[in-house]
């Protein structure tokens, strides 16, 4: 089985198309299903956030795996694989290994280093693990990974500043206020790990008076108190809008929470008030912000879309170098792992037919020599195992070092022919693809899976 990852961006792929993607929370354990059903995939872990959707996977085959994934991506967006292709990015093998750990590691975020990326990291991984969609090969990749991002906030400063996508935005609404954001009343719409980081963020800023609603009280209610903020029932949020110069929306509806005709309302009231600017902060993937709002009078809106166009240029910094440099490494070992995984099943293959061959001559032999005592019967048995162990012992001790190099795969693939073993596969395998040159047909320019070992 070899790593393939598939996904979706805010890098390359307009939120439009992101939304089409993103799973809810309650279908994961779903679509996680329908991954493993396919006939090129044996794991799946789906990672869907604010601005990203992955699918991680163990295929059999490259192009079978592709497709397989392509079309589950494609179901779930409501489109044809041929329309979704142009906004996917693959990366296969050694490039997979090294996009999960940059993923961790935060250095593929839109805010660079955060650390929310970990957890949701470790969200999906939970699941995965319940819908039973995730083996050894997966269950290792994910637990090396979170390690990889654990390290990598440990032993470098690449998250000093606490940065996050919700310091991000609230960076630009600051820019709308002329003294700020401190005293300035906010609503925050979601009491999930976005909605709860919101607030925490908010009141750390001195923010407030905070109001806090969710579909679900009870939840709001716990969030709130923590913070000595106030809780009101979702059924009270039209009357809310109008009594805050900031909302922070983080739900995780498949419709939009606030839309243009809600929110005229709200900047009605506001102007007949003399209020002050409103901001309206969008952190939800779907969008819980109809694109109208930004068009009323009064109203500003800081959406996923707008941040990636602002921190697209982010510098490299000494701790992103740093953070690089751990990647690297962790993903040679993983890779080293993984070259000595593979080995696994032949030299058991080839163990399996020793213990044949043995088993067929003792069986010869008696039958030749009945007359031969239990006890002598025994001792031949065990004669005849040890001294083939002790043959087959350096063969495998040495073929499991020369597979952990990098170009291994090579003498396991001669230890297969040398020996005729047959080596049970649990999918259909298809040929990798030469990647010397060019791109996977249908796919945007530069997402060309990559089975260097590790790079970019």
């Amino acid at each position: 089985m070899k790593l393939l990852v598939v996904g979706a961006s805010y890098r390359a792929t307009p939120v439009a198309t992101l939304e089409r993607l993103a799973v809810p929370p309650g279908d994961l354990p779903d679509m996680l299903h329908r991954l493993v059903a396919q006939p090129y995939v044996g794991e799946a872990v789906v990672v869907s956030t604010c601005n990203r959707v992955e699918v991680y996977a163990a295929v059999s085959g490259f192009h079978g795996g592709l497709g397989d994934i392509c079309a589950v991506l494609a179901a779930q967006a409501g489109c044809a694989p041929a329309v979704l292709a142009n906004h996917l990015y693959v990366h296969y093998d050694g490039a997979a290994v090294d996009h999960v750990f940059r993923v961790a590691a935060g250095l593929d975020s839109m805010v660079v280093g955060e650390a929310q990326i970990l957890g949701q990291l470790r969200d999906a991984y939970h699941v995965a693990t319940a819908a039973d969609s995730a083996g050894r090969l997966l269950h290792e990749l994910m637990q090396q990974a979170l390690r990889v991002g654990k390290r990598a906030h440990a032993e470098t400063d690449i998250d000093r500043a606490g940065q996050s996508v919700v310091t991000a935005a609230l960076d630009v609404a600051a820019t709308h206020f002329a003294d700020g954001l401190a005293g300035r009343p906010a609503l925050v719409i979601g009491a999930g790990a976005m909605g709860a980081l919101t607030v925490a963020t908010l009141s750390r800023l001195g923010v407030g008076p905070l109001t806090v609603t969710n579909r679900g009280a009870d939840r709001a209610a716990r969030l709130a108190e923590s913070y000595g903020a106030t809780a009101i029932p979702f059924t009270e949020l039209s009357g809310a809008l109008s009594t805050v110069d900031i909302i922070v929306a983080a739900t995780a509806s498949t419709e939009p929470v606030l839309t243009q005709e809600l929110m005229a309302e709200a900047v009605s009231r506001r102007t007949a008030h003399g209020a002050a600017p409103l901001v309206v902060i969008d952190l939800a993937l779907p969008r819980d912000v109809e694109p109208g709002v930004g068009t009323l009078p009064g109203v500003a809106v800081v959406d996923i879309d707008g941040l990636a166009s602002q921190l697209a240029d982010s510098p490299a910094t000494a701790d992103t170098s740093a953070v690089a440099q751990i990647v690297t490494s962790e993903v040679e070992t993983f890779l080293a792992w993984l070259r000595g995984a593979d080995v696994a099943p032949t030299v058991a293959a080839l163990r399996g037919r020793a213990d044949d061959v043995v088993s067929a001559e003792l069986r010869r032999l008696h039958q030749r020599r009945p007359d031969l005592t239990d006890d002598q019967r025994a001792e031949v048995t065990r004669t005849v195992h040890r001294v083939v162990q002790r043959l087959l012992h350096s063969p495998t001790v040495r073929v499991r070092q020369l597979a952990a190099e990098p170009g291994g795969d090579q003498y396991t693939a001669l230890l297969r022919e040398l020996f005729d073993l047959e080596v049970p596969q649990s999918a259909p395998a298809d040929t990798v693809p030469d990647l010397g040159i060019g791109t996977v047909s249908g796919f945007a320019p530069g997402t060309a899976p990559d089975q260097s070992g590790g790079g970019r």
